[in-house]
């Protein structure tokens, strides 16, 4: 299928991935910046895409206190061909959409076969995104990477490297290098690409959505340590000899600082086109993260064996750890040292919080209180969603007097069941409620909240029309 129709105008900004932990963020960092946004999202199990949308944004909104524009949900999935959108949403997309941020990724190590994760989501999904630009001709591209496209390699790593011979620790390194490699050959004029390093919880508050890398070993300090005896002095002991020197660095970078230097060069023209490291200022340590889980838990017997020791489970503690710790076994010893160069170029004023000993007692506490992701998520609070109001408001309206052929009224209703719209009159007269708003924001009006929406009349809603239009014409 094909669209010949591109208006001069294409001023959202498409975003796959935007329920995953750094989608979530970048959401917020950019309806917070003034971007027009349209997300592809798929329904989950219990949720409807617009669902699991107003969910975080209404978590959002709680933080921030502060009502929120809502962007438009696409149904998709970047999986399928067209992202499985539907010709009504890929005519849309066509009509709309002048640039995408590629975020959509899974952290399955390892894959059956390239039909399976993470060769589907990561290498299959990165082609569809490509296509879908190349052929609506959408010539800007941002896509979300990883540090760890570089594999095994154990000199400094620069930005500029992709493909240096390297070997690679399992499926999930190397299908994002030749994901990479997918977008460089596209025929997209402005390709951005963030290599993020490992991304952990929210620095401020420990939120996150997903508990792999860190978050797997704050899981099992919280699971094993309190089964431990206590030793007469009243600590707990976890006796567990480690193959590592103890002082081999990690690169940690928080998700909210990831988000925000992500949206900092996507909104500086002048810094696209490169593709940058966002690694951390300041490196942890394993032997940091286990002498806060002694503070954390009032517990002692770690040893750092060297990096040549065995994998001795010559404990029930030990062996426990080791079994669930195994997937991470690759990275236990080595990780590489990133230039970020051109980062500090452009973005070098941002400064990646290190993850100290607060911060790390948030991630526990966080993990916690929401039972290490197995806490039920509740759908949303909506009283009404905004668009079934509009259309009934509308449907009472028979004629707006002083509307101009091709003129379109936006309607930016901030807020639980907002939205963006625009309503027009087609050749007969009738209103037309369409998803986004009008290129000219002089014809768009913002309100605050669905709660104002609901206390229009149909005389009051008539009223607020043609002074909207007088306004506008």
């Amino acid at each position: 299928m094909s669209h010949s129709i591109i208006p001069a105008a294409r001023d959202y900004v498409l975003i796959t991935g935007s329920t995953g932990l750094v989608g979530q963020y970048l959401v917020r960092e950019l309806l917070t910046g003034g971007q027009r946004l349209a997300l592809v999202v798929r329904p989950s199990k219990k949720l409807t895409a617009q669902e699991r949308v107003e969910a975080f944004m209404q978590r959002w909104e709680a933080e921030l206190a502060m009502a929120l524009p809502r962007p438009v949900v696409l149904v998709g999935d970047v999986c399928d061909a067209n992202l499985g959108l539907s010709d009504e949403s890929l005519a849309w997309v066509a009509r709309h959409c002048g640039r995408v941020i590629h975020s959509a990724a899974v952290l399955t190590f390892h894959g059956a076969s390239m039909e399976a994760d993470p060769w589907r989501t990561n290498l299959g999904g990165t082609r569809n995104v490509v296509a879908l630009c190349e052929q609506f001709q959408i010539q800007e591209l941002h896509y979300l990477s990883t540090a760890y496209v570089c594999g095994k390699r154990t000199d400094r790593v620069m930005e500029t490297d992709l493909d240096c011979g390297q070997e690679f620790r399992n499926d999930y390194e190397r299908c994002k290098c030749q994901a990479e490699k997918i977008v460089h050959a596209s025929n997209i004029e402005s390709k951005t690409i963030y290599r993020p390093a490992v991304i952990v919880g929210d620095s401020k508050t420990g939120y996150t959505v997903t508990y792999h890398g860190l978050y797997l070993y704050l899981r099992l300090m919280a699971t094993l340590v309190p089964q431990q005896k206590r030793n007469e002095n009243g600590v707990i002991e976890t006796k567990l000899r480690l193959p590592m020197d103890g002082d081999e660095p990690r690169n940690l970078v928080p998700v909210d600082w990831v988000a925000e230097v992500v949206a900092h060069i996507f909104l500086d023209h002048s810094a696209h086109g490169q593709t940058y490291h966002l690694t951390p200022d300041e490196y942890s340590s394993a032997r940091q993260v286990i002498e806060y889980g002694y503070e954390y838990y009032g517990s002692e017997g770690v040893v750092f064996a060297g990096s040549g020791a065995s994998r001795d489970a010559d404990s029930e503690f030990a062996a426990k750890y080791f079994e669930n710790a195994g997937m991470y076994e690759d990275y236990e010893t080595s990780d590489p040292l990133f230039d970020k160069s051109s980062l500090v170029d452009v973005a070098g004023h941002l400064k990646c919080p290190p993850v100290d000993r607060d911060m790390v007692f948030r991630f526990i506490d966080f993990g916690a209180a929401d039972r290490w992701g197995k806490r039920k998520p509740k759908p949303p609070e909506v009283p009404f969603w905004g668009a079934d109001q509009l259309q009934a408001m509308l449907d009472e309206v028979e004629s707006l007097e002083g509307l101009p052929e091709g003129l379109a009224i936006g309607i930016d209703l901030h807020g639980p069941g907002g939205g963006q719209w625009q309503i027009s009159q087609d050749d007969f007269g009738n209103f037309q409620l369409l998803d986004g708003l009008p290129a000219n924001e002089t014809a768009t009006i913002a309100i605050g909240e669905t709660e104002t929406l609901a206390s229009l009349g149909e005389d009051r809603w008539r009223i607020f029309l043609e002074s909207a239009v007088a306004a506008r014409v």
